[in-house]
């Protein structure tokens, strides 16, 4: 359970420094580094998804 909880930590502060580093790049007009961004924040959100889904059906069984 530890793990799964360091894991969306993790997680969350990776789609913290993904927005943080989109309004970085719309600031110095860097729009190669927005799109880096997008994808990565696309990325945490979509294993933080599976994770919280992991979680759900973990709980469920027990």
């Amino acid at each position: 359970m530890g793990k799964k909880i360091a894991l969306n930590v993790f997680y969350n502060l990776g789609i913290i420094i993904s927005v943080f580093g989109m309004v970085w790049g719309y600031n110095n007009a860097k729009y190669l580094a927005i799109a880096l961004f997008v994808v990565t924040a696309a990325f945490f959100v979509y294993l933080k998804v599976q994770l919280v889904k992991e979680m759900r059906n973990t709980l469920k069984r027990k």
